[in-house]
């Protein structure tokens, strides 16, 4: 039974329920990195790094530090009844993907320099891609357990990956294309987006088992 609910969390993330193209989160590094395939690989592996390990820590910070339960660890470190501080969850969980972000951009910029050119501003962007808190919250409203959170934080970020070179590969051949002058550049992408939003519609109602 659990199998199939992370088979059901894994399909729902990346296709029927797509970040980028279902819940139009995380559209600025979607459409900013995805002029080049390379980057766009780049940015699409920190984007998965960092969902999961959000997912992970967050559920983790939420369930054991600021949800009033039996075991949450503040209140057994300081011998009080449980205190409610869920209304904290938003600025506990922007801290907690800021501090993996620029661990994500040191290791980027030490291993990497040229991807870490080619990502630029897009880059620490990612502390406010609302992608990433969002799957962190959405693991806390649909009530998963630690494993269905892990597993939903790293399919989000694998299913923004998809959008995003599916994205460049198509921006990649459309500059070879003979696209009208006024079109180029933004306004082109803003419909290729919309095609591929539409083309996910499909999934839509996609039932598993």
């Amino acid at each position: 039974m659990e199998i199939k609910m992370l088979l059901i969390i894994s399909v729902s993330a990346i296709l029927v329920s797509n970040f980028v193209l279902h819940r139009f989160l995380g559209l600025c590094p979607y459409i900013g990195v995805s002029r080049q395939l390379d980057s766009a690989v780049g940015m699409g592996m920190a984007v998965v790094f960092v969902m999961s390990i959000a997912s992970a820590v967050t559920w983790v910070v939420y369930r054991y530090f600021l949800e009033p339960t039996p075991v949450n660890l503040l209140a057994r470190w300081l011998h009080v009844n449980p205190p409610d501080l869920t209304f904290l969850r938003t600025i506990a969980f922007i801290l907690i993907i800021a501090s993996l972000v620029q661990f994500v951009e040191m290791v980027i910029q030490k291993t990497s320099p040229g991807l870490y050119r080619s990502l630029g501003i897009y880059l620490p962007l990612i502390t406010t891609n609302c992608a990433v808190l969002g799957v962190s919250i959405l693991n806390i409203d649909q009530d998963y357990n630690f494993l269905q959170s892990l597993t939903n934080g790293f399919m989000s970020g694998i299913g923004f990956t998809l959008a995003l070179v599916l994205m460049a590969g198509l921006r990649e051949k459309l500059e070879l294309a003979n696209v009208p002058r006024a079109m180029r550049g933004a306004p082109i992408a803003f419909i290729m987006a919309g095609c591929m939003a539409l083309a996910f519609l499909g999934f839509a109602g996609l039932k598993i088992g």
